[in-house]
């Protein structure tokens, strides 16, 4: 049995960048028209261990998002190769849930999606509220939650569906601390299990303390895969340096991640 999880081959995603929809609209009736391409992902190659929990991190705009939703299958890549292994769920602040359901509907709403019946879903229902613990709101639209009580809601329905892949797409940023806890020892508990999470975040405190490995992405590329202690501190240091620099000066930067291991570990 291969303890593999996740493996991408040389992967890329592109998209069209149209200039107007008459533009858009010429590559229905024009099989020789090309659009210029944005480049999301470029030659990406990893590979993810079961039970191992992986950070995600990089600026906005670096492709986490991009390469967490063709991981779950919500999209495709252009070119290349992956294998995922088992069943992936993605909690990210409204994924798989509708405002105007309530959250009881939601929870049937999401199992449903999964491919759960409603006695299976019945049989884990209580489970999910008494974690997510929003009391009476559970009887609510989802419309009227505060991006707290969605993020409850939304990571108790995703761990509780016990997927093999968990990918969490910044849904924990809102949630109280003490609620931050119950998730990382949930999470925990996931890893003991052998299921892989894919954490993407800019928390870089909980990577810090939770991840096996930290990969740092910046413009659809990977710099580097590593050991927390090893990554964090690096990118941390990039981060405040690009904030800093103006747009021409972001534009001619190719930062490497031995580059910025020399600069900010530690000798």
């Amino acid at each position: 049995m291969s303890e593999t999880a996740i493996k991408i081959e040389n992967m890329w995603k592109e998209y069209p960048m149209f200039k107007s929809d008459r533009e858009r609209l010429r590559t229905l009736f024009s099989f020789r028209y090309m659009p210029r391409q944005f480049t999301a992902l470029a030659d990406i190659n990893l590979e993810f261990k079961k039970g191992e929990i992986i950070g995600m991190l990089g600026l906005n705009g670096s492709g986490k998002s991009t390469l967490a939703s063709i991981i779950t299958g919500i999209t495709y890549p252009n070119r290349g190769k992956i294998e995922v292994t088992g069943e992936v769920n993605m909690l990210s602040a409204n994924a798989g849930m509708e405002n105007h359901l309530t959250g009881l509907e939601n929870i049937r709403y999401k199992g449903l999606l999964m491919g759960l019946n409603d006695r299976q879903i019945s049989a884990i229902r209580d489970d999910i509220i008494e974690f997510a613990d929003i009391g009476e709101h559970i009887e609510q639209p989802l419309r009227t939650y505060s991006s707290g009580m969605r993020s409850r809601l939304g990571f108790a329905i995703s761990v509780h569906m016990n997927p093999d892949i968990l990918i969490i797409d910044e849904a924990l940023a809102v949630g109280d601390n003490s609620f931050s806890d119950k998730c990382l020892a949930k999470m925990d508990e996931f890893k003991q299990e052998g299921r892989t999470i894919l954490f993407v975040s800019h928390a870089v405190t909980q990577m810090e303390s939770f991840c096996d490995r930290v990969m740092w992405l910046h413009r659809g590329t990977v710099l580097g895969i590593d050991k927390p202690d090893k990554l964090i501190a690096p990118y941390c240091g990039f981060a405040r340096e690009f904030n800093a620099m103006t747009n021409t000066e972001r534009a001619q930067l190719t930062p490497t991640l031995t580059e910025y291991q020399e600069k900010y570990l530690r000798k």
